[in-house]
């Protein structure tokens, strides 16, 4: 039987922390209705105490939405957790998430402690935010280069003291992915108390494995990817939802699934980008320009046979309308043959290899040819070419 994955979506926290990428309550709104039409079971709706702004964007996130449990971040502190509690009162369904760095270099640098201080401030803020009547997750954050043996001892601590979730964060995208999933392998093997939480994965792109590192995650038995739209978030980013989602459906051996309504996708990937003003970049997996374009002759050729050929996803499923061809310089005939057709052009074999060796001409001036480019080319050329 497929196991269920809980989407934990960030952008209006993590995603937020981006310069420039600041949105306002009203924009915040808009978004959370969006994650909540596309499935997603958790917002995190921001970070209360950290400004008066995302103290009220909290508060109108609870009101805006019914279904996904609605997060707010804090520190492993009291009046953190005071505030967060308080800007949860409407929530149907809260969630404080609080925590405190696991690495020994969080310990050392960062908290100037040690780690048994560490471990009883950790203990004893899950234990205050669960008084405080919500859902608890918490972070041990830098687990990613925490030392394994305190690991599974705060990971088990946490749990015993009441926390429902438990955040296992690569906070500097610094795992490799099979090393990544033994780490939580490792907590499942170890921590006797584990099957009490659910076991989430937070990663960082720093060196481009944030997506590879949380399916190595979920591999393991880690039961909610924290992620964020377009893969938005500090320094280089985060988890990308439309990945994980897109890999759960096409990769059916991993016997998982998620509620994300794939469908979606493209359309909130266009929304964060227009409301943060952060271009996708045309390359991006599942929603970028070029994700469903296809401009080299070979898998043009390819695709006009058999669209699986070249695509494992159709573009209808994540929300695009069509697959593209491109026409530039790398085009083949089949692809030149296949844009006149749409055109009304029905060129004979002699009729298109004239055009063709003409759009090549026109092809490496102008790098892409567009449907009026081609109106021209064969109004051009000094051959008949039957139109339907």
């Amino acid at each position: 039987m497929s196991q269920k994955i809980e989407i934990f979506d960030t952008t209006l926290r993590d995603g937020e922390q981006v310069p420039g990428c600041q949105l306002s309550t009203d924009e915040k709104i808009i978004v959370a209705r969006e994650l909540e039409a596309l499935g997603v079971d958790v917002i995190e709706a921001g970070f209360p105490i950290s400004s008066p702004g995302d103290f009220l964007s909290v508060i109108e996130i609870s009101k805006a939405v019914k279904d996904p449990v609605v997060c707010a971040l804090t520190r492993a502190k009291k009046d953190d957790i005071d505030v967060a509690a308080e800007a949860l009162r409407y929530a149907k369904r809260g969630r404080i998430h609080t925590g405190i760095g696991s690495s020994d270099v969080h310990i050392k640098h960062k908290f100037n402690s040690t780690r048994e201080k560490i471990l009883e401030q950790g203990v004893w803020a899950v234990e205050y935010a669960k008084s405080k009547g919500v859902q608890v997750e918490f972070f041990a954050e830098d687990s990613g280069r925490a030392d394994l043996a305190f690991l599974a001892q705060m990971v088990e601590a946490v749990i015993a003291a009441g926390a429902d979730v438990v955040n296992i964060p690569d906070t500097t995208g610094y795992c490799l992915p099979h090393l990544y999933g033994k780490r939580i392998a490792y907590l499942y093997e170890n921590v006797k108390n584990i099957h009490k939480a659910t076991i989430s994965v937070h990663c960082h792109n720093d060196l481009g494995l944030a997506t590879a590192n949380t399916i190595s995650g979920l591999m393991n038995g880690a039961r909610q990817a924290e992620v964020t739209i377009n893969g938005i978030g500090e320094r280089a980013g985060n988890t990308s939802l439309e990945e994980v989602a897109m890999i759960v459906q096409v990769h059916k051996d991993l016997n998982l699934h998620t509620n994300i309504k794939s469908e979606k996708l493209y359309g909130i990937s266009t929304l964060i980008s227009d409301l943060m003003r952060m271009p996708v970049q045309p390359n991006k997996a599942i929603v970028g320009a070029n994700a469903f374009a296809h401009s080299s002759g070979i898998h043009q050729d390819g695709f006009l046979k058999n669209a699986e050929n070249y695509e494992i996803i159709n573009p209808s499923d994540v929300g695009v309308p069509s697959s593209s061809i491109v026409l530039t310089a790398r085009s083949g005939r089949a692809a030149l043959k296949h844009r006149l057709e749409l055109l009304g052009y029905q060129p004979s074999k002699t009729d298109l290899d004239v055009l063709y060796d003409n759009f090549l001409v026109v092809a490496d001036e102008k790098k892409n040819v567009n449907d009026e480019d081609l109106v021209a080319l064969v109004a051009n050329t000094p051959i008949l070419v039957a139109q339907k």
